[in-house]
C-alpha cells in the first residue's frame, strides 16, 4: 500500500515563508513526476508546481519566482519552498505522485491528504 504523507502547512503572515514536505511510503519501485496542487474554497484544484524524476520543473505563473519545488529521490520525498506568501496563496495543498508500485507495470497516481496553508494579511 502506497501512501503520501504531507507536512509543513500552517499559518503565516503575508510576506512570510513555509516549506511543505510530502513523503511517499510503501512498496515503491520508482516514482515518475511529483507535483503540488492547491485548492482554495470555491475554486478548482490547480497545479502549483511539478518536477520530473530527472529534476525538470514547471510552475504556475502565479508562483514563479516565489515557490521552489525540489525532490529527494533517495527519500521518496518532494518539497515545496514557498516564499513571499500572499493571501491568495491560502489553500489546501495536495501532493501528487506517479508511482510504480507492487503488482503494476505502469505508474498509478497517488494523492496526499492535503495540508492547510493560511496566509494572514
Amino acid at each position: 500500500q502506497v501512501q503520501l504523507v504531507e507536512s509543513g502547512g500552517g499559518l503565516v503572515q503575508a510576506g512570510g515563508s513555509l516549506r511543505l514536505s510530502c513523503a511517499a511510503s510503501g512498496t515503491i519501485f520508482s516514482i515518475n513526476a511529483m507535483a503540488w496542487y492547491r485548492q482554495a474554497p470555491g475554486k478548482q484544484r490547480e497545479l502549483v508546481a511539478s518536477i520530473t524524476s530527472g529534476g525538470n520543473t514547471n510552475y504556475a505563473d502565479s508562483v514563479k519566482g516565489r515557490f521552489t519545488i525540489s525532490r529527494d529521490n533517495a527519500k521518496n520525498t518532494v518539497y515545496l519552498q514557498m516564499n513571499s506568501l500572499k493571501p491568495e496563496d491560502a489553500a489546501v495543498y495536495y501532493c501528487n505522485a506517479e508511482i510504480f508500485g507492487l503488482g503494476y507495470n505502469f505508474p498509478l497516481p497517488y494523492w496526499g491528504q492535503g495540508t492547510q496553508v493560511t496566509v494572514s494579511s
